[in-house]
């Protein structure tokens, strides 16, 4: 066993240890069982803490400076390299529906996943009202899966500093921010070392980081009204919020993959459109690639955990699926089918054809490309830190996010599917060492759920199945 692999383990192990079990829950009325089954988001990214050891606010130690020096690079290029037309995109995924009515949903925002025709159309039904149980279920300021977890905890317990921020505490205030963003109030000095002399930093140390500027949207296409778009760098709300895990991923997965689950034969542009929703935050530069990798993981635990809720499933998840695609078909004037088949498909160009290190350029135009953009998403190039060879298992309960994908397959046969369409063990956030060790239940990381939902399926006599192709409609063969 090398050292660095021991020295990864005893770093999990210690992390998990040391983890403070959740207090108490408060006396309140429970609807249903997954209210109070939530995940631990710190226990589910306890990963992190192999790479950052928090020492309260946005102190730490630097555990693991390859994959963080990673980090900050893939972000820099991100931001750096977005078009226009990306920026303006990640704006508008940036918005939250406020509680006066204003402005627009994120689970409204992603519409164009579903397709050219059947993305105006949702966005249509959500805007007009014609779709409330959907609604219900997927706003992700007030969704019973959309804004299922929340972040705070978790980004005040790792405590990492945002990309944006200066590492110096005695730079100059940026006009316009809040005094509570001021650097001698907040910065990232934690990482000065980090990225000292480094390309993708300044002379000073701060990561090249451009701000996108504010604007508005007049296109109406999720509101009834203009909305001003602001990434808000200078509000006390992001500043002095914790970078790791993004929230807004977080939200932006909950929301998507409950949408995927409702219509499991658009999955894979959903999903990769949802990607990129994700992506779009670094395109901000408010948060790293690692942000958004914390906040799928997350996002899907907190879905997974709602569809293993039989109460929740039967009285919200397939009501919502009902409702969905009695409105579209009925929009369309087809059957889902059809008016998918018709459809012009999701589609992307988030860099002008360029391509971020050891990745592809991410250009989507069909289902094929968006199963490769949201593959490359999962891991962002990062180099593994802990073996690669370890073979995958689904945490308990993820199979039930394949229940309308595969209705035909048992719980036992979809965690398979799962297994099978997994990436390598290894990478940031993997817990498959801690599984090893009997202290994790599979690993979230490793999941590649656009490729489990676009999956040709071969079930044996025996009733084992195997995974023979990805990208297409997600089919079961029989022997």
């Amino acid at each position: 066993m090398t050292r660095q692999l021991l020295r990864a383990l005893s770093a999990l192990v210690l992390a998990t240890v040391l983890l403070v079990p959740s207090g108490p829950a408060e006396a309140r009325t429970v609807r249903y069982p997954s209210d109070e089954a939530k995940p631990k988001l710190t226990r589910l990214l306890v990963g992190f803490r192999t790479l950052w050891a928090p020492e309260g606010g946005f102190a730490g130690t630097v555990r693991a400076t390859e994959q963080l020096q990673w980090n900050d690079r893939v972000t820099s290029w991100i931001n750096q390299h977005a078009t226009r037309q990306q920026q303006f995109r990640a704006l508008q995924n940036a918005e939250y529906l406020g509680g006066d009515g204003s402005g627009y949903d994120q689970s409204i925002t992603i519409a164009d996943g579903l397709g050219q025709r059947l993305g105006a159309l949702y966005a249509t039904g959500r805007i007009t009202g014609r779709l409330p149980l959907t609604a219900a279920l997927l706003n992700t300021s007030t969704g019973s899966a959309g804004h299922y977890l929340d972040t705070g905890e978790a980004k005040l317990a790792f405590g990492y500093p945002r990309p944006y921020l200066p590492v110096s505490g005695r730079a100059s205030p940026v006009s316009g921010d809040e005094a509570a963003c001021a650097p001698s109030r907040v910065n990232g000095s934690a990482l000065a070392a980090l990225r000292k002399g480094q390309p993708w930093a300044t002379a000073a140390g701060n990561l090249r980081i451009t701000r996108v500027a504010p604007t508005v949207d007049t296109t109406r296409r999720f509101a009834t009204s203009d909305v001003r778009l602001d990434a808000g760098y200078g509000r006390s709300g992001i500043c002095l919020g914790g970078s790791f895990p993004s929230g807004h991923t977080t939200a932006a997965y909950s929301a998507g993959i409950t949408l995927a689950t409702l219509l499991p034969e658009l999955a894979p542009s959903i999903l990769a459109r949802v990607s990129e929703a994700a992506n779009n935050r670094v395109v901000l530069g408010v948060h790293y690639a690692l942000d958004v990798i914390g906040g799928r993981v997350a996002g899907e635990a907190a879905i997974a955990a709602r569809w293993s809720d039989p109460k929740f499933r039967a009285q919200v998840l397939t009501p919502a699926r009902k409702e969905l695609v009695s409105y579209l078909e009925s929009a369309c004037g087809d059957a889902l089918a059809a008016c998918i088949a018709a459809d012009q498909p999701y589609a992307d160009d988030p860099y002008g054809g360029a391509a971020p290190p050891l990745m592809t350029s991410q250009i989507v135009t069909d289902r094929t490309t968006a199963l490769i953009a949201y593959t490359e998403r999962l891991s962002y190039g990062f180099t593994p830190t802990t073996p690669t060879g370890f073979g995958a298992s689904a945490p308990t309960g993820a199979e039930n996010l394949l229940r309308t994908t595969y209705p035909g397959l048992n719980a036992a046969q979809r965690r398979a599917v799962l297994a099978q369409t997994s990436i390598g063990s290894g990478h940031p956030l993997d817990t498959t060492m801690l599984q090893l060790l009997g202290l994790a239940d599979g690993s979230w990381q490793r999941l590649n759920l656009a490729a489990a939902m676009s999956a040709t399926v071969l079930r044996h006599t025996d009733g084992t199945v195997q995974v023979l192709s990805v990208g297409g409609p997600a089919t079961v063969l029989d022997d």
